[in-house]
């Protein structure tokens, strides 16, 4: 975990490939926690540390991850959410091409709980919701091909799902389609820049990701 940006009232992080955001059944430590502890190093707080999770990344996926340090940043962050006033582009590295530099994909989402897996259609069907993204190619490699996604919905898996029904899986995502795993467990989808008004001080802010150290992710750039 690297902190991206932090003020009084919110913390944004780096989070690895591998960690939860929130706990699970798993009982593996989540970043909640590991930023928790940082803060009350960091400021010497006695007692318990307010942290409000407000959105989640999947565990493969690395990123930015915000989180509210105080009550009245995170209520306020909650309906931005919603609202969809906070904006998250995301690079990712899939195989084959896409079959258009630039597009809209809009699908019909269905998820699996028991499989904790989405579905994509092309018209809506029970218990289906509508899931919009835009797409833009960066980069070509000899394999792989650079994206950029901005999400108009945030569906369950909604960016795998979708560029796997369009035919373009993301590397090292077996769930979806890619053929291989990456050899550290990842997917190669990292959250790469978010940019939103501050919920209290109402300045923009708009921070981005460093990209991972590894060599195909620098090779496309």
């Amino acid at each position: 975990m690297t902190v991206i940006y932090e003020d009084n009232h919110l913390i944004i992080v780096n989070k690895e490939s591998g960690e939860i955001v929130q706990g699970d059944k798993t009982g593996d430590t989540p970043l909640s926690d590991v930023v928790k502890a940082y803060i009350k190093e960091k400021y010497a707080k006695p007692g318990n540390v307010f942290l409000g999770v407000v959105h989640r990344l999947d565990r493969p996926v690395s990123g930015l991850v915000v989180f509210a340090k105080t009550s009245k940043a995170l209520s306020r962050l909650n309906e931005m959410f919603r609202k969809g006033e906070v904006h998250k582009t995301y690079w990712a590295l899939v195989q084959p091409a896409p079959p258009s530099p630039e597009g809209t994909l809009e699908h019909w989402l269905v998820r699996n709980e028991k499989q904790n897996k989405s579905y994509a259609y092309d018209r809506e069907v029970p218990q289906s919701k509508k899931a919009l993204l835009h797409y833009r190619l960066l980069a070509q490699g000899d394999r792989y091909s650079l994206l950029e996604i901005r999400l108009m919905t945030g569906r369950h898996h909604q960016i795998r799902c979708q560029l796997s029904a369009m035919g373009c899986p993301i590397k090292g995502d077996l769930k979806y389609g890619s053929k291989r795993s990456n050899p550290d467990g990842s997917i190669s989808l990292m959250a790469r820049r978010v940019s939103f008004e501050h919920p209290v001080s109402h300045q923009q802010i708009d921070v981005e990701a460093p990209i991972p150290s590894n060599s195909l992710w620098e090779k496309m750039l």
